[in-house]
């Protein structure tokens, strides 16, 4: 992706800067916040979103999609990290939409991706059994039952999985914790017997579920992908929606270091702003620099996405670990240079620290990605 953006990516980052600033501002998810909204975003707002066409932005045209790339979707994502927009463009569009795309059959994506495109279906993975992201540890158990399988588990951290009509969950026909093989995708239905889903409200006003799954049956077609080869789907797709996440931790960044450089131009101590302190400008020169370059990380990274680049891997991992550093670098010096205002709910700096925190937990934090990128270089 170059530095500069194309005309047609230009206006559609335009429009999406507008459409969220204008709908969906900060305090929006404040809003759901404090109505302890059940959803976790505005479902009316999402079909508007859909409507704008963002839902379809990475889904081929034969699916109802715009077929317009990874660098088209993670302009919007950008626009969305800025104000910290609940929405299941993560979970739905660039987590399960990947994996479908990747390894659906042609009728299961026939069947599932027009509805994600018009923002009829939400759709999340459930992956992750313990407190850290760990792909390879799934011991969740599918037995062969009849002809399809019977699953029984518990997942936690499902993004948007309470309002999710659709799972990806992964599980074991094979193998043990650790093992590459064995592990098998399947598409279920949210509302299937022996689903239990309990809300979960995260610190950064957003929600994910804990998900059990009882003697859930389900069919031989439900499988996504090849029996005991989930881990050839689920890689590439989560490496794609890593790199999504940065985009929007982008975003995140860049609107908190704007709105703490506002705030350095306006706030005065000593009779003097506090903008012209040498400790402050040095603090703030660190963060543009580390914004500079996160940008050209995550650039490159959509680029080799929509490439087909065998880089994916490691610059999916060396996109997150830097994302995750860089937001939360500016979202706590912002905090700190706001001062004791920063503290405050009523200021909503805090939001984006908030945000840095679970943003980094979502699909592996600074530590399993630096590990990954090590590994995947040959160390």
């Amino acid at each position: 992706m170059a530095m500069v953006l194309t005309e047609e990516q230009q206006i559609l980052k335009d429009s999406a800067r507008d459409f969220v600033t204008a709908k969906t501002p900060v305090k929006a998810l404040r809003t759901l916040r404090d109505n302890k909204d059940e959803t976790g975003f505005d479902r009316d707002l999402w079909r508007e979103m859909a409507d704008m066409g963002w839902a379809g932005i990475i889904l081929p045209e034969e699916h109802g999609g715009l077929d317009f790339g990874y660098q088209g979707l993670g302009v919007v994502l950008e626009e969305t990290g800025r104000q910290l927009v609940a929405s299941p463009l993560v979970s739905t569009v660039l987590t399960v939409g990947t994996a479908v795309m990747l390894g659906g059959t042609d009728a299961q994506k026939a069947d599932i991706l027009p509805k994600i495109a018009a923002g009829e279906l939400i759709a999340t993975l459930a992956l992750d059994e313990g407190p850290h992201h760990d792909p390879l540890s799934i011991t969740m158990a599918a037995q062969s039952s009849g002809d399809g399988y019977s699953l029984s588990g518990d997942k936690v951290f499902v993004l948007d999985g309470n309002a999710a009509d659709l799972l990806v969950v992964a599980a074991r026909t094979a193998g043990g914790a650790g093992d590459r093989d064995g592990i098998t995708l399947f598409l279920v239905d949210a509302k299937a017997d022996g689903v239990g889903i309990e809300k979960r409200d995260m610190v950064d006003s957003r929600n994910a579920a804990a998900i059990s799954f009882d003697n859930v049956k389900v069919s031989a077609d439900a499988v996504l992908g090849a029996v005991g080869k989930g881990i050839d789907v689920l890689e590439p797709a989560l490496d794609r929606a890593r790199i999504g996440l940065a985009a929007e931790m982008l975003g995140s960044s860049l609107e908190a270091f704007e709105r703490t450089m506002e705030y350095l131009k306006t706030r005065k101590q000593f009779g003097a702003l506090i903008g012209s302190f040498q400790g402050l400008k040095h603090r703030a020169a660190d963060m543009f620099s580390e914004i500079e370059l996160a940008k050209a990380i995550v650039a490159e990274a959509l680029t080799a996405i929509d490439n087909d680049s065998p880089t994916v891997p490691l610059m999916a991992s060396l996109a997150k670990s830097k994302l995750c550093d860089v937001l939360n670098l500016v979202s706590r010096e912002g905090v700190q240079m706001h001062g004791g205002i920063g503290m405050t709910d009523e200021e909503e700096i805090g939001f984006f620290m908030k945000r840095a925190r679970v943003a980094e937990a979502t699909y592996g934090n600074v530590t399993y990605h630096q590990d990954r990128y090590a590994a995947l270089s040959g160390f």
